[in-house]
């Protein structure tokens, strides 16, 4: 009797070690609420859940650079970043010259462009990125993708930051700063339409988007290939024209570490009809998030559960 009920006993504990074993928990560190990682995050991460399985949350955070960190050092399973970020951090270049590489660093996904906005009030006189000497900037806040760009496209443009009045402040404190007077121009990178934006332009606050285009756009391009010429269409936000701007590819990333199986089946459930539909739906950008897209732009090694998708439906040889 005795042997037959530690027997059940240890068949009992190890179908819980099993349960417990079979529910991963695979967090997503996005950017900020009023950006375009944080609802596009969201909107991945219910959609891929497997309830019982697999249970993905997204998460804020500062963005680009703060994921990749929090990647490596275990704080989270996976994260979105900027394509440029990503790949400075796994080769040990840009910001993370003599800094250890992130050799661990994969891909799961190429999501979708994001563009270089830079955001004036109406009738600022701003019209070039020249014209912002003397000007109260924000560059958004360490950590994300935006600093690093913004710094890049200054220089491009013959400005030093020390030629402005730097604000290192979230997309939406900018935006009301902006509309407030307090501001002269504010930096983001994302996928348009960016919340902040969106909702300063419906303010009534009236705003214009800086084209960066010309030489300078051209040299940064050609000294920075992720870098893509890319364009904000007409009311992409309310009564802004075009404009010609640059791009990056938003990533979704993870450690090499990542279980092979769990990626697998997030990945394949993120490319599934059901979630491709709701993804269109919810977000502007969530229709340029197709298998075809995701292994353009791609300057990291693919995490193996990814790669096993892409190979399973032909994306990737």
């Amino acid at each position: 009797m005795k042997i037959k009920q530690l027997a059940m006993t240890f068949l009992a504990a190890a179908a819980l070690t099993g349960a417990a074993h079979a529910q991963q928990f695979f967090r997503i560190g996005t950017g900020g609420t009023a950006g375009t990682y944080y609802p596009v995050g969201g909107m991945i991460a219910n959609a891929v859940t497997q309830p019982g399985k697999i249970i993905v949350t997204a998460q804020a955070a500062n963005g680009s650079l703060a994921n990749v960190n929090g990647i490596a050092g275990g704080a989270i399973e996976s994260g979105f970043s900027q394509s440029d970020v990503a790949t400075w951090a796994y080769n040990g270049t840009g910001p993370y010259t003599g800094k250890p590489k992130v050799g661990d660093l994969r891909m799961i996904a190429n999501l979708y462009p994001e563009s270089i906005h830079l955001v004036v009030k109406k009738g600022s006189g701003i019209k070039t990125v020249a014209d912002l000497k003397g000007k109260r900037v924000a560059l958004d806040e360490p950590g994300s993708g935006t600093l690093i760009n913004a710094r890049m496209v200054l220089a491009a443009y013959g400005v030093q930051e020390s030629d402005i009045k730097a604000e290192f402040i979230k997309p939406n404190q900018a935006g009301d700063k902006l509309k407030d007077g307090a501001l002269d121009a504010f930096f983001f990178v994302g996928g348009a339409p960016a919340g902040a934006i969106a909702e300063l332009a419906s303010s009534g606050a009236g705003i214009e988007l800086v084209a960066l285009g010309g030489a300078q756009a051209d040299g940064l391009r050609m000294a920075n290939p992720y870098f893509a010429v890319d364009t904000i269409a007409a009311n992409t936000y309310k009564d802004v024209p075009a404009v010609q701007t640059l791009a990056v590819g938003a990533q979704w990333v993870t450690s090499a570490k990542a279980d092979t199986d769990t990626v697998y089946q997030i990945t394949k459930a993120l490319f599934s009809d059901a979630t491709q539909k709701t993804l269109a739906a919810g977000h502007a950008k969530g229709a340029f998030i197709t298998k075809e897209n995701a292994v353009k732009g791609v300057g990291i090694p693919f995490h193996p559960g990814a790669e096993k998708f892409y190979k399973e439906v032909g994306v990737l040889k």
